[in-house]
């Protein structure tokens, strides 16, 4: 018999958890987070240690941004089952990091990353096509202007760098140089001009060679860095004898070369041939790191990964280099990688046609410096056609750059094009109105929530009924409306890509207190049964709702049926049913005292003909089926 009572006991705690668990589903979805949270601790309490229940919780509390708690669950959720989903593993590290926790959020990141890569977990995600860090962080939209400078000329002109007000590039202007066979240009020269921005409205001073009687020769010259002190440049030159011309080897071909000169009474002097140069494979294009201690290039020296590869050297304090490395196939293909820039977020920009792009060179970007291991990510449109795009450089502070290419419509072989980057922005506004009077309501909680769930903007109207949220563009938002004693609304809102666009989100809430009752959508129950269903539970939070915040108010509950089935039966029905409705909101933390009576008055009390013996239809026999709930003291 105690084996018996004790099973019993265990399935209808069992049965309780579940039950507590499906109306916290419910909240969670509706964006309830901190009714969702009251629930599934609940469960917790109970003994429910599910992966659902604490990653959801988890989950809670990230999405309000309270990333203490929210670190708590996702840990409790790794310590019950020593493995959760990847999304949640990435929130678990966001929240580590927000409280300052760096060191279990290193663990964490390192399991993360070796789990990309043939781990179950990932099922669904391929390492190679998907980013799982952009895909689980909201993507902001931006503007892009991109506009062909006017110093362009007919010729090539290519490979910015903006160094104290100055722009440095290279030019196949010179009409005078000898032409080169290849293009039939003639040989490029390094150029500079003035520049000034002024509300982001650029103005260019006039063209001249870079400042130097030495650097530009009869041949190619380019793709130039400067160090942060200005006292050092490094560029890239034709391989040139000492008599002035150009130096083949055994195959006919002629290699580049990089340079170093040193800055002295504003011209640029002592040209000095870098020690890792050869003259049987091509180093050029010269990149300096943010802090100036390694210098990267571009080779096709023996022992790479493709036709060229990005290499790295460090520059020692007395002025000699290290041995090169080649950066690895995280970042070099078996086809082509060129011009490399690092920008002073130290993210590194090159261009590739050995990855997945628009055609020929385009332009991508690695986090691979920072000690990310993820792939390079291809830039896009505008930055990239389907012609080759090259030469990336970036001021990451004011978002602000250049990059080159020969598409069509420049002016000239190759073009130098500029670019500034904005956020696409939008504005959700609107106002909250009482559904049944349509008076603006005031004192109203209205929360901007994202497409992953997050709570990511909170306000209250205290002055007037109206809110203003301003967002970025192509996603989607859900704006939630909540006041005491009424029903909360929400609109879900599809923000396009059109910048400055304002969006329209007019909020009604429905009263809960009308007259002397709290009124409610109907509650429903299977036939023939009086247990609270989860649907039913979800209304009925709204009455517990309202006498939490009213600890004086007390209810009385009626429950009436339709005119179907024997009226003894329904009288019993009604009474069950009423008083299942008063267990369940006790079970909520509402004392006995608030609820003077629960009471089934089956089918006396009828609201239109359908008694027995008359035939009516379902939504008419619905309007029978209801329960009321009145307040009997304030």
């Amino acid at each position: 018999m105690k084996t018996r009572i004790l099973v019993l006991i265990l399935t209808i705690s069992c049965s309780l958890s579940f039950a507590q668990k499906k109306l916290a589903d419910k909240f969670f979805e509706n964006f309830n987070y901190y009714k969702a949270i009251e629930l599934y601790e609940k469960a917790v309490e109970k003994g429910d240690m599910s992966a659902q229940v604490l990653t959801r919780l988890g989950d809670s509390y990230y999405n309000n941004s309270i990333s203490d708690k929210a670190a708590y669950w996702y840990g409790e959720a790794l310590k019950e089952h020593k493995t959760i989903a990847p999304e949640y593993l990435y929130k678990y590290i966001q929240s580590l990091r927000s409280i300052g926790n760096y060191e279990e959020a290193d663990k964490w990141f390192k399991e993360l990353s070796a789990a990309q890569k043939g781990d179950s977990r990932l099922k669904g995600y391929n390492p190679d096509e998907v980013d799982i860090y952009n895909m689980l962080t909201s993507k902001y939209e931006v503007i892009v202007n991109v506009e062909n400078v006017p110093f362009n000329s007919e010729n090539s002109d290519f490979g910015s760098f903006i160094y104290n007000d100055k722009l440095y590039f290279a030019s196949a202007r010179d009409i005078e140089n000898e032409v080169y066979n290849w293009n039939k240009e003639p040989f490029l020269d390094l150029y500079q001009l003035s520049i000034t921005d002024t509300a982001n409205v650029k103005t260019y001073g006039s063209v001249s060679k870079i400042s130097s009687i030495d650097i530009n020769t009869d041949f190619h010259e380019a793709s130039i860095a400067i160090t942060n002190d200005g006292k050092t440049i490094y560029f890239t030159r034709d391989n040139v004898t000492k008599r002035n011309k150009l130096a083949y080897d055994k195959k006919g071909t002629a290699h580049l070369k990089i340079y170093k000169a040193t800055l002295v009474d504003e011209q640029w002097t002592d040209i000095q041939e870098l020690p890792f140069n050869d003259k049987i494979y091509s180093t050029g294009h010269p990149a300096l790191s943010a802090d100036n201690k390694i210098l990267y290039f571009v080779s096709d020296r023996e022992g790479g990964i493709g036709q060229t590869d990005i290499y790295s050297v460090s520059i020692n304090e007395d002025g000699t280099y290290g041995e090169p490395e080649n950066l690895g196939e995280m970042v070099n293909t078996e086809g082509r990688e060129m011009f490399p820039f690092i920008a002073k977020d130290n993210t590194l920009y090159f261009s590739s046609d050995g990855y997945l792009n628009l055609g020929l060179l385009d332009i991508f970007k690695s986090n691979k410096l920072k000690g990310d291991r993820e792939e390079p990510e291809n830039l896009g449109a505008p930055y990239n056609s389907g012609y080759d795009d090259f030469a990336f450089f970036i001021d990451s502070d004011t978002e602000q750059g250049y990059f080159s290419s020969n598409r069509p419509d420049g002016k000239g072989g190759d073009d130098i094009y500029s670019f500034n980057i904005t956020q696409c922005k939008q504005e959700i506004t609107g106002t909250v109105s009482d559904s049944d009077t349509g008076t603006l309501l005031n004192g109203v909680n209205v929360r901007l929530i994202d497409e992953t769930g997050k709570v990511i903007e909170e306000l209250n109207t205290e002055a007037g009924s109206d809110f203003t949220f301003t967002v970025e563009c192509d996603q989607s938002y859900t704006v939630v409306a909540n006041k005491l004693d009424y029903k909360e609304d929400k609109q879900t809102i599809a923000v396009d890509n059109t910048n400055e666009k304002v969006n329209q989100a007019d909020l009604k809430l429905v009263p809960l207190i009308i007259d002397n009752q709290i009124v409610i959508n109907p509650i429903f129950f299977d036939f023939d049964k009086w247990n609270i269903r989860t649907d039913a539970q979800y209304e009925l939070e709204n009455i517990v709702d309202v006498l939490r915040k009213h600890p004086d108010m007390v209810i009385k509950i009626e429950s009436h049926t339709d005119s179907r089935g024997g009226d003894r039966y329904n009288m019993k029905l009604s009474d069950r049913r009423a008083k299942a409705t008063r267990d369940y909101i006790i079970s909520r933390g509402i004392g006995k005292d608030k609820i003077e009576s629960a009471i089934g008055y089956g089918e006396t009390q009828l609201l239109n003909k359908c008694a027995n013996k008359v035939d009516c239809t379902e939504e008419e026999h619905q309007i029978n089926r209801r329960s009321y709930f009145y307040i009997i003291k304030e």
